[in-house]
Order: structure tokens, then sequence, then C-alpha cells
């Protein structure tokens, strides 16, 4: 089982019993992992089709008739009116077209900007704050991040933590110990010691969401843990690759973030608070906050993927898949451990083989090699295809981001790979609009910029250790 690195842990903590026994276990699940299954390609039309399945939502409830044409004609006032049409009806076909309308985006591009922005609603917050991350550190930012929290607690905010115990390995439990003593309320998800919490272990079960919701004011997610590598950001990565020839791998990470305000943040709380309950946490989550619900500060209309290995289907890959099955101009892709599958690289082959403009930025040096050279042992193919694929190795490529059309966006916690779609808890918000696609086409091209062209005809001069590396990732794919 891969965690990734800022998902991927350090060295283990000397052992106990416990792990040997828990870890014993995880080999024998994983094989449950490898015999898992996708979502069919094409899923079943939804009994009724078109524009009815859509459902808008704003501050006042679920909006209908007139109200709800006019929030579809303000997208398709943006641009790429018909492109929005076909992407809409792409979603009504999926029976999953639940939006949020009203609301005001922001993209959020590397650690120090997220954390600054996170720091700064924390610190406003005056009901609650909701924290949900893979990992949560106990250095450098994330102990910031903690303080800040205990400060919050301490002035009678109710403030609740939910972290994964494998993403969260290396956190001494002092660290949890000090912020539940400072009453915050925290809870671990899937406990490797099946002991800790008995009823709640899952070792294959994990929970890689990344989601902060203060108040019902702002909500974040996308790609970025609590966590010390986030302390700088992927430019001061090219200036010291520039000046000094290289960085240390645990700085200069490029990832991506989104900061949400309007009716779509109370909706993403009740996704922390569906998983607290789950989890049988200790503690009020002080229900609905004092605070009422901001007018609809925005024209942004958002749908929220939240996806459990439990779940009959994964949302986020069945969603993306034919999204990209719809695709009629353009496909970019920001991933960083692609290793999806044949069917989902078919996916890509069959759009680009129809015209579909299909662009790839994906790490040029990565923490998991395996998943590096999985991803890799497609490359022939895609290439054969016109799939364009770029790699970047001035920063470590770790956003989770794709824009369809112009008009189809998505960010969040989800990787391209079987762990994500089969074994994690992940969330994802799609904005929808040619507007909100045209900041995320623009931060692609800068990505793009930062990488390097891999050709097929610089592909098939690689030499034999890195095509053995990729057999090797490809016979592993469905474990990384």
């Amino acid at each position: 089982m891969r965690t990734d690195a800022p998902d991927r842990p350090q060295p283990l903590p000397p052992a106990r019993w416990w792990f040997a026994l828990s870890w014993l276990c995880a080999l024998t699940l994983l094989a449950l992992v490898g015999c898992s299954s996708l979502p069919p390609r094409e899923p079943p039309l939804a009994q009724a089709g078109g524009q009815g399945l859509v459902t808008v939502r704003g501050a006042d409830g679920v909006v209908a008739g007139a109200q709800k044409r006019q929030t579809l004609q303000q997208l398709g006032n943006e641009g790429r009116h018909e492109l929005l049409r076909h992407h809409l009806r792409t979603l009504t076909q999926t029976g999953d077209a639940d939006l949020y309308r009203g609301n005001r985006t922001k993209l959020l591009v590397d650690g120090p900007a997220t954390f600054a922005a996170m720091k700064a609603a924390i610190a406003k917050a005056r009901s609650r704050v909701l924290l949900e991350s893979y990992i949560f550190e106990d250095q450098g930012v994330a102990a910031e991040i903690a303080d800040l929290l205990l400060q919050r607690a301490a002035d009678g905010v109710t403030v609740a933590v939910i972290y994964d115990a494998v993403g969260s390995i290396t956190t001494p439990t002092e660290f949890f110990q000090r912020l539940t003593d400072g009453g915050v309320a925290v809870c671990e998800f899937n406990p490797i010691n099946p002991a800790r919490r008995p009823g709640y272990w899952g070792i294959t079960h994990r929970d890689h969401r990344k989601l902060l919701v203060v108040d019902q004011q702002v909500a974040f997610t996308g790609g970025i843990n609590i966590s010390r590598v986030y302390g700088s950001g992927s430019a001061s990565w090219r200036r010291s690759a520039r000046t000094s020839g290289g960085a240390p791998i645990d700085d200069g990470w490029r990832d991506t973030q989104i900061e949400m305000r309007g009716p779509v943040v109370p909706a993403l709380a009740t996704v922390f608070e569906a998983t607290w309950r789950e989890q049988g946490c200790k503690g009020e989550l002080g229900g609905t906050p004092d605070q009422p619900l901001a007018a609809e500060p925005g024209d942004r209309v958002v749908k929220i993927l939240a996806s459990d290995p439990r779940d009959e289907t994964n949302r986020i890959y069945t969603a993306l898949i034919a999204a990209i099955d719809a695709a009629q101009v353009e496909v970019h892709i920001s991933m960083a451990y692609f290793a999806p599958g044949q069917v989902f690289v078919q996916a890509l082959c069959d759009a680009a083989r129809r015209g579909v403009s299909v662009e790839l930025v994906l790490p040029g040096r990565s923490d998991s090699s395996l998943v590096l050279h999985a991803g890799r042992s497609y490359y022939t193919q895609l290439l054969q295809a016109g799939v364009q694929i770029h790699e970047m190795d001035l920063a470590v490529m770790h956003a989770k981001t794709a824009v369809i059309d112009g008009v189809f966006s998505t960010v969040g916690s989800s990787n391209l790979d079987w762990i994500s779609f089969v074994a994690n808890n992940e969330l994802n918000v799609i904005v929808l609009g040619e507007e909100f696609g045209g900041q995320m086409n623009a931060l692609f091209e800068r990505d793009r910029k930062d990488s390097r062209a891999v050709t097929l005809e610089a592909w098939e001069r690689r030499g034999l250790g890195g095509r053995l590396m990729e057999g090797v990732g490809r016979l592993f794919e469905r474990w990384l």
C-alpha cells in the first residue's frame, strides 16, 4: 500500500507488538484491494435523462423553475454555451448533477498561499472549525496550525480534527494529546491498533481527504496536507534549481487548493460530520453554527464529489471518465500519482484519436518510484494515440486537477490510481463554467511551461533499466 509524501510517512517509530500484527493483516487485506474492480467505463444512463435531473441549491435551499433556469443560463453566458450544456447532460446521464450555485472560488497555488488563507480563516472563526487531513504533522507550518487551533478552542470556538492513522503515523501521540488537552476534539481515522477504538479498524481503508470548514463562511479542499513540506512553494524550488542545481526532496511542492465561500460550505461541513459519526468520534461538533450562512457571494456553480470505498461506484472516477468520454475540445490533467489502469488510459487515447487535445502534466521525479514507473508503462500507448505528456522535474508535482473543454474543472484529493479509486475516502469538487475553467487552464499552461515534453521518438530510446521498472510498476499497479 502506497502512502504519498507528503502523503507518505517517514520511517516508522519503534515497533510495538500490534504493529507487527496489523501490518501482517495489511498484507493479507491488500490482496483484496488487488481484486477490487472499478466502475464500468460507460455507466447505465439515469432513468430520466436531460436537464430534469439537475438539482440546484442556493443559500435558501433548493431552487427550481425560473431561478434554476437563470442559474444555468448565467453559466452559459460565460461562454462555450453548447459545451457547458453538453457536460451538464453528461452529469445527468450518470445520475449525479446536484449543484450548489452562488459561490465564490479562489485557486490557491502551493503551500504558502494555502496556509496563509487557511490560518486567516481559522483566526476569524466564531463558531467552529472542522479540519480533516490525511497527514497532520507536528513540525513547521503544521505546528503553527496546531497552535492556532488551540488558541481558537481556548476562545470558546468548537474545534474538531480528523487525521488518518497511517498518514500521520510518524506524528507523536503526545502531539494529538496536547490538542485534546487544549479542548480540541480529535479523532483518529481507522486506528492501526484494533484495540484502540474497537469496531473502527480497516487497515486498507484510509481517509485521504483534505478539508477545512470554518463556520458557514469558508471551506478549503485540494491536495495539501498539514505538513512541513509545504513551507515553501514550487517557485522557490525553481529559483534554487537555477542557482544551485537543485533543491531538497522535501522542498518546493507544486500543489493546488481551492477556497470556497457560499452555499457549498455547509454542504462540505456535512461531509466532515458524516465521517465523524461513522467513525464513532468523541466530542460534539456544535450543531449548526450560530453565525448564519452568508448571502450567495458569487456566481460559481460547484458540485461535491465525496467518495468512499464502500460505495457501489466511485463517484470521482465515474464523473471524470464520463467527462473525458464526452470531451470535444481539450482534456488537461495535472496529476501527482498516475497509474489509473487500462480502461482510463484507453479513454484518454480514444479522446485524442477523435481529435480532442489531450495533455498531461505528470511528475518527472517522485517519492514513489513504482507509481512513477507504473504510469510511464502507459506512455507508449498514450503517445502513439496523440496524447501529449509533460514531466515536471523542477518541483514535486502533487496537484490533482483536471479541466475539460474549459467548462468542467475539478480540484481535490484523489489521485488517478487504484488506491484512490478502491481504498480511500477522497474529496473533489467540480466547478462548472468557462470563467473558472479559464483560470484552471492558465494554471495548467504555467505548469506545462515548467515541464519538459516527452516525445514518442525520445521515449522509444529509453534504457533497459527504465523498461524493466515499468514492467514491475505495471505488475504492482493495483497495490500502489
